[in-house]
């Protein structure tokens, strides 16, 4: 790998990053805060000779995504908020059908139209799901530019292993934000994994037979077979691929939780604590889903007190709660419409924490 580091914005990371990881077919719709991902898109795939297709409609798009990746391509599409709430019937089909797919998140403020600034309030759409049924997305959640590339690389890797969709979130201060990154290599097309499953070419297999690709099952039966093995691959995901990261979580007064923008305004507000010779511990969930559970269980076993940094008014903190059942005292520092908190502000709220905590 070469080890120079470009200036990029995390918009252009997440395209560069998906090209490298073979990325063979791209279908978008233009949206704010995301826009410079889809141009990126359409100046670099052509030039590659891969399919690039701005589509009619959100819908469209990730209707081209399925038949794109049913035909055997690793196929992806991106959008901000309302965008991503039009293509949820698509992702559902995917999922149902087992459909790999790599879907890129930007999210902005909302509900409805909401505004252009960042925002974390799809937490809810994207770790439940977000369509109709049972099923779920793999949920990365990078906190920089260089995270954008990293995990959107993998995502690719991730989607064939598993056979689903996979879903990168990243806020819009991600998406806008520049920073320097070191890119993946190039994967050639023999480096990527072989798709025995899919439709087309069928001259080149000896069986000739049509393969049927599809999520519907009319047999009540046969429909909760497929989806309970979904769920066993569910559990394999939950114990292979859960990941997060922890700082000065040991011995800390109190223990901050966040992901994404939020996880770097906290660093910035641990750095104000340890000035005043308070010890704040930062957990980070990497994957949304899954979602850390276990270990932020383990974090709230010691006791000390929680308070769950987020761009939405307390959804991250459901799930910080359900972890902890009560083990420790869990707070919301919660902004919406766009709004981010501070460093100071953080660092307030963990200070008036802990004076009511003792």
């Amino acid at each position: 790998m070469n080890d120079e580091k470009v200036l990029m914005k995390g918009n252009d990371a997440i395209a560069e990053a998906a090209i490298r990881a073979g990325c063979g077919a791209y279908f978008g719709y233009p949206i704010t805060p995301q826009n410079e991902l889809i141009a990126y898109m359409a100046r670099h795939m052509l030039e590659r000779g891969r399919v690039f297709i701005q589509a009619e409609s959100e819908v469209a798009a990730i209707n081209m995504v399925f038949g794109a990746s049913c035909a055997g391509a690793r196929a992806m599409t991106s959008s901000s908020s309302p965008g991503i709430s039009l293509k949820q019937e698509g992702i559902s089909y995917a999922a149902g059908a087992d459909v790999p797919a790599v879907i890129v998140n930007v999210v902005r403020g909302g509900p409805g139209l909401g505004s252009i600034a960042p925002s974390q309030a799809d937490y809810f759409q994207s770790t439940r799901g977000g369509g109709h049924g049972d099923y779920y997305c793999i949920v990365l959640a990078p906190k920089s530019v260089q995270e954008c590339a990293d995990l959107t690389y993998e995502a690719f890797d991730l989607a064939d292993r598993y056979r689903m969709p996979v879903l990168v979130l990243a806020d819009g201060m991600i998406g806008q934000m520049m920073e320097g990154v070191v890119l993946p290599p190039e994967k050639a097309p023999q480096d990527l994994p072989p798709r025995g499953w899919t439709a087309g070419n069928m001259a080149a297999r000896p069986e000739k037979t049509a393969r049927h690709i599809t999520s519907i099952d009319l047999v009540p039966e046969n429909l909760e077979a497929k989806t309970r093995a979904r769920f066993a691959r569910y559990d394999q995901i939950k114990k292979d691929e859960t990941r997060f990261e922890a700082g000065g979580t040991e011995g800390a007064a109190l223990n901050l939780v966040a992901y994404g923008t939020c996880a770097r305004v906290c660093l910035g507000a641990q750095k104000l604590a340890a000035q005043e010779g308070i010890k704040l511990g930062l957990f980070r969930p990497i994957t949304l889903w899954p979602f850390p559970g276990e270990a932020l269980a383990a974090l709230g076993s010691t006791g000390a007190p929680i308070l769950t940094v987020e761009m939405s008014l307390g959804q991250l903190v459901e799930d910080v709660r359900l972890s902890v059942l009560g083990s420790a005292p869990v707070h919301l520092l919660g902004h919406c419409g766009g709004v981010i908190p501070t460093e100071e502000e953080v660092f307030a709220k963990a200070k008036a924490i802990l004076e009511g905590h003792k």
